[in-house]
């Protein structure tokens, strides 16, 4: 039997000498720039200190839950009562499997990087990894700011609600943390036309916070032009949108100031006039970011919260979601030319979910490229079901040959959990891997001065030039 490299050695992912130097030596140190997640503020702000290795990472991480139901694993020890330690051990005796699945290499080099802890995860090891990780979890260095500290991450924005207050970043721009966190403006309520009580009730606190009565059409988006330059003023240069598609409508201001007028008086709106209603509103936010120089996020192609019984039990994000097979490029093209032929094209991270469409976004972005900003717009990278190493892969081909990897502005985490750095290693390696693999087959010119500014700007120099965001020096 041939002699097997260690699980996860410093070289995984790096087979040729090429994939090696341009990591070790261009990628591994670089600072992370996470510009996109969904890391709770107030925990930033408030320095939370986790009480064990179950809450800091199975709590609230939907990956692992989906993973541990497949397993058969029984719903309290996933998301019921049951204690903590039991859950973390019902972890720990699935792990083993799910080799070829990217949460084996993830929870292990969580770890390892965050913990020392070389073990490998299955019920024998658990009480050790409970032990050692847990009296780490202890100390200062694992507060949440600790955490960002010492992973050299240089900034996070998280996701936030146009009526959010805010005050939780504003503290934190006051902690003294180095790692700079700012809010991303995200309306998920503001496309709610269908759903009046929900929708009725954000709109009541939007008119609060934004100091206006909303009681017309004018009046919200005069409310939704104050808290995006609220936001502006707290450091936010980035909105973001998750749908399933753009919708294939047309909406006059009229149209949408009847819908409005029907939502308020609580009728909800048709599946035709929610179309109209989402057009309507996404035209109005794109011309807010291109207002105030901010960057769009658009994440496609989920179709969500699939088990209503899930659903029911435990909300969204409980680990129900899944790829969908939406029509995309048709109303993607009509939307970014519509901003377009108004000059109100901001900066724009399209992020696809389903892979059979790597080559529309690829190719859509070229599209609108205007020669004012390198990259302006982007394909963005793998999200969600695609953050792994294939989906990565897919990915980066798809840019490489349809685009500019040169301009890419790399990875983020797309994650609720303090844990979830080593995707950035992650990505880097996969990146490397790539990069060195066509040096050693004469593809690429092996000229290490440039390859390993390619590397490098991906890491982590075209984000930071990219989303105008204040970095701390040094």
């Amino acid at each position: 039997m041939s002699h097997a490299q260690p699980f996860l050695h410093d070289d995984f992912l790096l087979t040729t000498e090429w994939a090696r130097k341009l990591y070790h030596e261009h990628a591994k140190n670089q600072p992370i720039y996470d510009y996109h997640c969904h890391l709770p503020p107030d925990q930033i702000a408030a320095n939370k200190q986790f009480r064990n290795l179950a809450e800091i990472w199975l709590g609230g991480d939907h990956y692992k839950w989906r993973a541990l139901r497949t397993a058969g694993v029984d719903e309290e020890l996933i998301t019921g009562s049951a204690s903590d330690y039991d859950k973390f051990l019902a972890f720990c005796r699935v792990v083993p499997q799910l080799v070829r699945n990217p949460l084996h290499h993830w929870s292990h080099l969580e770890l390892r990087r965050y913990f020392g802890i070389d073990l490998l995860i299955n019920e024998a090891n658990a009480p050790k990894i409970w032990e050692l990780a847990n009296a780490k979890l202890a100390t200062p260095e694992f507060t949440t700011q600790g955490i960002l500290t010492a992973h050299k991450v240089a900034v996070v924005c998280t996701t936030d609600d146009p009526a959010d207050t805010l005050e939780h970043h504003v503290a934190i721009a006051k902690s003294g943390l180095r790692t700079k966190v700012y809010p991303t403006f995200r309306a998920d309520k503001l496309m709610a036309a269908n759903n009046p009580a929900v929708f009725n009730a954000w709109c009541d606190v939007l008119a609060t916070r934004a100091e206006l009565p909303i009681k017309s059409l004018a009046d919200l988006l005069e409310a939704l032009d104050r808290r995006h330059a609220f936001f502006h003023s707290v450091g936010g240069r980035l909105s973001d949108h998750g749908l399933e598609n753009l919708p294939e409508a047309d909406c006059t201001e009229a149209e949408a100031a009847a819908i409005f007028d029907g939502i308020r008086a609580g009728k909800a709106a048709s599946a035709a006039d929610t179309a109209k209603w989402v057009w309507f509103v996404m035209l109005f936010l794109g011309r807010l970011d291109t207002k105030r120089g901010w960057t769009k996020q658009l994440h496609l192609g989920a179709l969500r919260n699939n088990n209503s019984r899930l659903l029911k039990r435990l909300g969204a994000d409980a680990g129900v979601d899944s790829i969908g097979d939406f029509p995309q490029a048709r109303a993607l093209s009509r939307y970014l030319d519509a901003l377009d032929r108004e000059n109100a094209l901001p900066k724009i991270v399209l992020y696809n979910l389903n892979p059979a469409d790597n080559y529309v976004f690829a190719t859509m972005v070229g599209n609108f490229q205007d020669g004012t900003i390198p990259g302006k717009l982007q394909f963005g990278s793998g999200w969600w079901f695609l953050d792994q190493k294939e989906g990565m892969e897919w990915q980066i081909n798809a840019l490489s040959q349809l685009g500019l990897l040169s301009k890419f502005v790399g990875m983020l985490t797309d994650s609720r959990s303090f844990l979830s750095y080593p995707r950035h290693e992650y990505f880097r390696r996969i990146l490397c891997g790539m990069i060195g693999a066509d040096v050693e087959a004469g593809l690429i010119p092996a000229d290490e001065a440039a390859l390993g500014m390619l590397v490098r700007d991906i890491s982590y120099n075209n984000a930071a030039g990219f989303f105008g965001l204040e970095v701390a020096a040094g």
